[in-house]
């Protein structure tokens, strides 16, 4: 059982996303400069990905977790600090091994990662919008926990090689956040609960059953 009902659930995004208006135009602003920069690859554009997510990351776990959800939940204090701890590995392995090298990739993992970035970002609102979930009390792009996860998974699966201490926080929260998906009966989220262990898969068989 969770210790709150749907209705607090979906409170709690009606007065976040209220708060930080115009935040959600800003994720997306990024995320798209994310995405472009990760397909078109080099070292300066590989940094800004590798910096945008981990701003992201940072921004939801403090924000979103410490500040709003842990008014109905305690253990959003916990989430907050995984997401939080997220933005190290990417800062840290950009300072002292290099960002994370992103291309545009026809293969199988690209292929899953564009359509996991394509999900976050456009067809996870509009499923929100056809099972009842109306702005601003529904989770957005960008400023909200499984939106973020998905996004950072499609991103990971178009890196060349997969790190695991940037990999385990994203699959760990989509197994969390897919799990309560069918308990608070959020179809957008549903997803989540499938798309960690199939890029877990994914980054293992790409690196040969090994993670950098």
């Amino acid at each position: 059982m969770l210790p709150f009902t749907t209705e607090q659930f979906f409170a709690v995004f009606a007065a976040y996303n209220t708060a930080v208006f115009p935040a959600p135009v800003v994720a997306y602003a990024l995320g798209i400069r994310a995405v472009v920069a990760a397909l078109r690859g080099g070292h300066a554009a590989d940094r800004l990905t590798a910096a945008v997510l981990a701003l992201l990351w940072l921004s939801t776990g403090i924000a979103y977790h410490w500040l709003a959800f842990a008014a109905i939940n305690r253990a959003a204090w916990v989430f907050g600090a995984l997401f939080v701890a997220e933005a190290a590995p990417l800062v840290w392995f950009d300072i002292e091994r290099g960002p994370l090298q992103f291309r545009s990739r026809r293969d199988l993992k690209g292929i899953v990662g564009l359509l996991l970035v394509v999900y976050a970002a456009i067809l996870y609102p509009l499923a929100g919008y056809a099972s009842g979930h109306y702005y601003p009390a529904m989770p957005m792009f960008g400023i909200t926990p499984c939106p973020v996860t998905i996004f950072t998974l499609g991103l990971l699966l178009l890196a060349l090689a997969a790190r695991w201490p940037v990999i385990i926080v994203p699959v760990l929260r989509s197994l969390i956040g897919g799990t309560a998906a069918f308990l608070l009966n959020v179809p957008q989220d549903w997803l989540l609960l499938f798309s960690g262990p199939l890029a877990m898969i994914l980054l293992w068989r790409a690196r040969g059953g090994a993670f950098a």
